[in-house]
């Protein structure tokens, strides 16, 4: 199964970082947030990526076709330009790099990639959060459900909007910014069916608005629960208290 990643925004609320490079190129100990998130992915088996560049794509796929070179150490002849590898990089991924508009919506996005997903099922999730989300686990949830869709339900840190979720696991309805009150809210963490693409109309179409809430309203989508580790970065304060963890080697989320 393939793993979209929304690389594509502007990250504006991370601007004393992204003024240079995306959001999802955002370092957490040396290496991309990108990267983070791929290596829990890749973890559980899952390395078949597709990411969704947008805002300064070109560094992503810098990263990603120098990756060998960037995180490897070399010997070079001088005399032939020859370059040797030394201790190469031991990630087994294909990484699909596709240019989906510097001003899609993330909804546009998905649909933009419909052509490399072979009509399968896919996992989508943000270029932006790490969490320790058990991924094997998230996908049995997914199939046994059988719905168009499974979000993660992740705990309100309290400045988003919720979902209420049903006793059945399904997402009943969304409220947008409560005041004051806490609740469950949409983590990223996808498992879909392809048959979600039909829910996106064009590249102004916000994946979080009327697709989600159009599954929703029939039925289709599905809750896991995580109450574990999670973290978006989306301010320069988030960026630091990733950073402090993974220094202090306490990052949840590095379960490789």
């Amino acid at each position: 199964m393939k793993l979209v990643i929304l690389a594509g925004g502007f990250g504006t609320r991370l601007s004393e970082e992204t003024d240079n490079r995306p959001k999802p190129m955002v370092e957490i100990g040396g290496k991309p947030i990108l990267w983070h998130i791929m290596k829990i992915y890749a973890h559980y088996g899952f390395n078949d990526f597709i990411i969704c560049c947008g805002y300064k794509g070109d560094f992503i796929k810098h990263y990603f076709a120098n990756y060998a070179r960037l995180n490897s150490d070399i010997s070079v002849a001088l005399n032939t330009g020859d370059v040797t590898y030394i201790n190469r990089p031991r990630e087994d991924w294909t990484v699909t790099l596709i240019d989906t508009g510097a001003n899609s919506m993330t909804g546009g996005r998905i649909k933009r990639i419909a052509p490399y997903l072979n009509g399968e099922s896919f996992m989508l999730t943000y270029g932006d959060g790490v969490a320790n989300v058990d991924i094997q686990a998230l996908v049995k949830f997914h199939k046994t459900q059988g719905k168009a869709a499974t979000v993660t339900a992740v705990p309100s840190p309290g400045r988003f909007g919720v979902m209420d979720l049903s006793k059945d696991n399904n997402v009943s309805h969304f409220s947008e910014k409560p005041i004051n009150e806490m609740g469950m809210i949409n983590g990223g963490f996808f498992v879909l069916e392809n048959k979600v693409l039909d829910y996106i109309n064009d590249d102004s179409t916000i994946w979080e608005q009327e697709p989600l809430r159009n599954l929703s309203k029939n039925g289709e989508l599905a809750a896991f629960r995580h109450d574990g580790f999670w973290k978006p970065m989306d301010t320069l304060r988030d960026k630091r208290q990733l950073e402090e963890m993974w220094e202090a080697n306490k990052a949840p989320w590095k379960v490789w």
